[in-house]
């Protein structure tokens, strides 16, 4: 079997493990427990924070035949389809689908009723990139959505999308990730593949990371590779290719000080 990066093999499934973005996942929780579902969401947020990564866990929550405490159960038939390989629920990337055309198409088959789950669910990622022409064709639908369908747009830049769409949505803002959860989540996942980080490793790479989840696992992930599983702050500098940022701050305070 190949080998999967370790932000794909440690994707939260449940509200629950979303990290850093309580605001937001309690929201979704209290909807789903409440059955007050809006038609359409959008997540705007820097890169992994973990945006696609709810999206996908409310498609599976909104779609549960028996929702513990508005998480999906994990067991019933919704639950245990692959979100990737289900039909009705469609993952789009904006960034390859910008089109007319190619949102019509997606749009005329949201008319239709889910064949197996209770909602079907639209996760338009990167949804800034849609052309002019597309997202007119997408506020046509938003306007008057069918009952059974649910649209999460995921985006970086929800500056770019037009006023008429932002109205349309419920939004969410994801936050940066704290430095003290970053670290707990990469311990946990570099322990879980059979790796070691040392402390002060951990948090170079929570600071090099800057509040992206995924962007500290990658990290991780690449030290591992190429120091092995046991792996020092002095080996991730050197993956980095940066130092310490306290000798920066030593060096300017010698040099406000004239200590040559």
């Amino acid at each position: 079997m190949s080998y999967h990066a370790l932000y794909r093999q440690y994707r939260p499934s449940r509200f629950c493990e979303v990290v850093g973005q309580e605001h937001i996942t309690d929201v979704l929780r209290n909807q789903i427990r409440t059955g007050r579902i809006a038609h359409a969401y959008l997540f705007s947020g820097s890169r992994g924070t973990g945006k696609t990564s709810t999206a996908r866990i409310l498609a599976r929550a909104v779609n549960c035949l028996d929702p513990k405490d508005g998480e999906p159960c994990g067991k019933c038939a919704a639950c245990l389809t692959d979100v990737s390989e289900s039909i009705d629920i469609i993952e789009m990337d904006a960034a390859s689908n910008s089109k007319v055309d190619e949102m019509r198409a997606l749009l005329e088959k949201a008319e239709f009723a889910p064949i197996y789950l209770k909602t079907k669910v639209y996760i338009i990622d990167e949804a800034h990139m849609l052309s002019k022409s597309a997202n007119n064709a997408l506020l046509k639908t938003l306007e008057e959505p069918p009952a059974h369908v649910v649209f999460i747009l995921a985006t970086t830049e929800p500056q770019a999308l037009p006023a008429t769409i932002l109205s349309r949505c419920q939004r969410f803002d994801f936050h940066r990730i704290g430095v003290e959860d970053i670290i707990s989540c990469v311990r946990s996942a570099v322990t879980k593949a059979g790796a070691e980080i040392d402390d002060e490793g951990l948090l170079v790479i929570a600071r090099a990371a800057e509040g992206g989840m995924r962007d500290a696992l990658s990290i991780a992930d690449q030290c591992i590779a190429f120091c092995g599983n046991k792996v020092s702050a002095r080996d991730i500098y050197g993956v980095l290719g940066g130092m310490d940022s306290s000798f920066l701050f030593t060096t300017a305070d010698a040099l406000i000080n004239g200590d040559a």
